[in-house]
């Protein structure tokens, strides 16, 4: 069941996945599934929600993912949406490099114990807090799900990004009022209305430059 709702969810969403790389994915949501007894890694514990909830909500992000080559995900708890990225972007050309950076040591350690068991040469996790995080070189985007309010999102992670580099926050509704409480010095350049099958809410993908 819950490969045909992944396989049926990838098809509405216009992305071509191989099989084996739908595998892996599945494998991820087995993954999350069994930690989560112990960890709390999710509120969501049916299968069929997971794919739908994590899987492709976190890959209805891939469009947005071209031309960048390293990317920082900041609080993604169980690995979300870095996890099933790396997974779909394995064999990408440029490679695409996912660093996790997690500050809740349960949390790090299912993701790193994910990076070995699906073999995610693409995919480092950092069990750190994000304002001690000093990288050897600027990520091209900060990705954040759940992390917090935009406002709080850039200003902690900016030391993270090149110059020119983009934060992407993946949001509920339209966040008018966050939108409002923006540093001065940054902007948003675009937001996407991402579509997600089956999840029945509204998803938003709101790109913030620094100016």
């Amino acid at each position: 069941m819950s490969a045909m709702t992944l396989e049926r969810g990838l098809a509405q969403m216009g992305l071509t996945l191989p099989v084996d790389v739908q595998t892996r994915l599945l494998a991820f949501a087995a993954l999350l599934q069994k930690w989560n007894k112990v960890y709390n890694l999710t509120s969501i514990r049916d299968p069929g929600q997971i794919v739908t909830h994590h899987l492709l909500d976190s890959l209805a992000l891939l469009p947005q993912l071209t031309g960048i080559e390293r990317l920082a995900d900041v609080g993604s708890g169980g690995g979300l949406p870095g996890i099933p990225l790396a997974i779909a972007t394995a064999g990408r050309q440029p490679a695409l490099a996912i660093s996790s950076i997690e500050t809740v040591n349960k949390k790090a350690s299912f993701q790193q114990q994910a990076k070995i068991e699906l073999g995610l040469a693409n995919f480092t996790v950092v069990n750190e807090r994000v304002e001690n995080v000093h990288p050897d070189a600027p990520f091209d985007a900060i990705v954040s799900r759940a992390f917090s309010e935009l406002a709080d999102f850039v200003g902690l992670t900016q030391h993270l990004l090149r110059p020119g580099g983009r934060f992407l926050a993946m949001k509920g509704v339209y966040p008018h009022d966050e939108i409002a409480r923006l540093p001065a010095d940054f902007r948003v350049v675009e937001a996407v209305p991402l579509t997600v099958p089956g999840l029945g809410a509204e998803r938003h993908l709101i790109i913030v430059e620094k100016s």
